[in-house]
């Protein structure tokens, strides 16, 4: 009963809140993280007063329900997102996504390097960190131009195709990140410890792709001689839990198969009525039910009192994460066919970040990541507060300097 009641609560809190960042005209995400982080605060801190409800969101049941939250945020990413029209993507929009992925990368690398102390996990830390610094969100670039009008503008479009190229090419890095934090040797980066983890990413999208391109189509035309209920959405669930297996399988991590899955439904594939149902129907379970719940999961494990205790840290982990999206994506804009202006509003644009974030930091702290040294130091201590922060400063503050930069 208690797990009910919780549940109960935290919709009711993150759908108001969600309303209340639509209505101001930000990304409903803004609101619900926000939410899941106040819920988790007060539960963490008041625990003693409803110790029930305490136990309840700490419960195995309240875990799994925050796992599938991560596996279908993954898949719903992965079905708005249409990887057969990147072949018409403009060569600006590849040079802004590999510009607005690799500096990101790099620098996080480097910083991580720099200011994490010494351990048998340090590589891997850099890495989260530059791999968090890296993605872009998808469906807050979209919203932000919708909101401005300026969706079908060369701004619009070229930043709508860097950010899905810059996911393609983000992805690739999340497998290898999940696939190095997964593997026996995860702080060492010799080649001979390397080659098996590439060798496994590589193997994964060998299989997936082939599959997705072209035996996907052929099921789904045979799926249309079924007749019970709801067969796209229960075959989508059935193409999603067997790539899932497969990551998991090859040492990845289950997200990484629920996005691929995802990207191979689309339109082109399924008639556009069908997807639509299909894509209805996964964002309601997803975002009305589901995503709440990981979001609250992932406030329970903010720490404020960490980040006062590194707080150059983080203002330093999100001042770069702005610049470096900023530089990485505006300065390739500006080499190819935008002005000043519009260069600057595509580097603005990519800077929004997203649940992908969050859906990473929370696979690396349940595998351990930021629990050595031992005891961790301030700076690993507050590494995960740290990037849940930085997506909420960068989502907030994208769609805001986007406007007062298009108005003028």
């Amino acid at each position: 009963m208690n797990i009910l009641l919780i549940i109960l609560i935290l919709l009711v809190v993150t759908r108001s809140f969600g309303e209340l960042a639509e209505r101001a005209r930000m990304p409903a995400l803004v609101g619900e993280l926000v939410a899941g982080i106040i819920l988790g605060f007060l539960l963490q801190h008041f625990q003693h007063l409803t110790p029930s409800i305490w136990f309840a969101a700490n419960s195995d049941i309240f875990n799994g329900l925050a796992e599938l939250g991560m596996f279908f945020l993954m898949l719903l990413v992965g079905i708005r997102m249409e990887p057969l029209d990147f072949a018409r993507s403009s060569k600006s929009a590849v040079l802004i996504a590999f510009g607005g992925m690799f500096l990101p990368m790099c620098i996080g690398f480097g910083f991580g390097q720099a200011v994490l102390p010494e351990s048998d996990l340090k590589n891997a830390q850099a890495l989260f960190l530059g791999v968090a610094l890296a993605i872009t969100a998808v469906p807050v670039a979209v919203r932000i131009f919708m909101d401005l009008g300026a969706l079908e503008s060369r701004v619009g479009k070229a930043v709508i195709a860097a950010a899905l190229w810059d996911d393609v090419l983000s992805l690739f890095l999340m497998a290898l990140l999940l696939a190095t934090i997964g593997s026996q040797s995860v702080g060492s980066f010799s080649m001979g410890t390397l080659l098996p983890v590439f060798g496994k990413v590589l193997l994964f999208f060998a299989i997936t792709i082939p599959v997705g391109l072209y035996v996907f189509p052929m099921i789904i035309k045979w799926f249309r001689h079924l007749s019970f209920p709801e067969v796209e959405f229960s075959m989508m669930l059935i193409a999603a839990l067997a790539y899932a297996v497969l990551a998991e399988f090859l040492d990845l991590h289950q997200i990484i198969g629920a996005f691929m899955a995802g990207m191979f439904i689309h339109p082109k594939v399924v008639e556009p009525r069908i997807y639509k149902r299909v894509e209805q129907q996964m964002s309601g379970l997803t975002r009305g039910f589901l995503a709440p719940i990981f979001f609250v999961s992932v406030g329970f494990h903010l720490d404020f009192s960490a980040v006062a205790q590194a707080p150059g840290f983080v203002l330093a982990l999100t001042g770069l994460a702005l610049v470096s999206k900023l530089v990485g994506s505006g300065v390739p804009a500006y080499w190819t066919v935008f002005s000043r202006r519009d260069s600057l509003l595509v580097g603005v644009g990519m800077s929004g970040r997203g649940a992908v974030e969050l859906v990473i930091a929370g696979v690396a702290l349940e595998a351990g990541l930021f629990l050595q040294p031992d005891p961790p130091d301030v700076i690993v201590g507050s590494m995960f507060s740290a990037i849940v922060l930085m997506a909420i400063v960068t989502t907030v503050a994208t769609p805001i300097a986007l406007r007062l930069l298009w108005r003028r």
